[in-house]
């Protein structure tokens, strides 16, 4: 009897001990605990090709820099060139056409249908001349901003399909961090919460500030998708770097 009870308060006191804390409790107990981060190119994209053709130059390299409009990827455009020339030829032979048509109305020698004709024709050969100057600007691909080549994709004098990438490339500014908090945070964290970030790769760290919040939660992992920037000297750090970050404010506010 006495061996019974003593089993029965031993596993009462266990359950006891086992039961998860309350929600808040919870949040201010992990509020203080480290939470991984990684950081992310400010910007980053894909480069594809938008036409399909044969490559003539790939002025980039792995990990190599460049400014806004520097052409990165140049094709072989003598075809479209050529249709950019007759174009051009066609609407200036429009053109003519249309203005012999309005000289001879005002000698009242062709009707206003001819000259409308001419107009749409003119109109036409215009529309045309875009087309052709687009495709040919097309054989071109500008850096869209300042950065540097993550990934090389194609080589010189490769064909290539339309959509195909050619580059990925990512933005020199001052990388993002991004991490992922407790549900239970989403209470008190706001955009300006500050943080202290400490990055694996360099053993430093840099103070930054929360700048973005997820609208939701996650589901699945009851995690908040958050999103923050340095605010001091960020030398040496670049995207792909991870570590961990650890709030300032330690416990939710009351």
């Amino acid at each position: 009897m006495s061996t019974m009870s003593t089993s029965h308060w031993l596993l009462l006191a266990l359950l006891v001990a086992a039961s998860p804390l309350p929600a808040q409790a919870l949040g201010e107990q992990k509020a203080a605990e480290p939470i991984r981060v990684l950081l992310a190119p400010a910007r980053e994209t894909t480069l594809a090709s938008q036409i399909a053709g044969r490559l003539t130059e790939v002025n980039a390299t792995l990990g190599s820099t460049f400014r806004k409009g520097d052409p990165l990827v140049r094709f072989d455009c003598s075809e479209q060139q050529a249709r950019l020339k007759m174009s051009n030829a066609d609407l200036a032979s429009a053109n003519e056409t249309h203005q012999a048509k309005r000289r001879l109305q005002d000698l009242q020698q062709a009707g206003e249908v001819e000259v409308a004709l001419a107009a749409i024709e003119a109109d036409k050969a215009r529309a045309q001349v875009a087309l052709y100057r687009a495709q040919v600007e097309q054989c071109l691909v500008p850096a869209p901003f300042n950065g540097r080549v993550a990934k090389v994709a194609v080589k010189a004098f490769q064909s290539v399909s339309v959509g195909q990438s050619l580059l990925e490339i990512v933005s020199n500014e001052t990388p993002k961090v991004r991490l992922n908090a407790p549900a239970s945070w989403s209470a008190w964290l706001k955009p300006g919460t500050p943080l202290t970030v400490h990055i694996d790769e360099t053993g430093q760290q840099y103070p930054a500030t929360v700048s973005s919040i997820n609208a939701r939660i996650d589901a699945v992992s009851q995690t908040l998708e958050l999103e923050a920037i340095f605010t001091n000297d960020t030398t040496g750090l670049l995207p792909g770097m991870s570590g961990t970050a650890r709030f300032d404010q330690e416990r939710p506010a009351p």
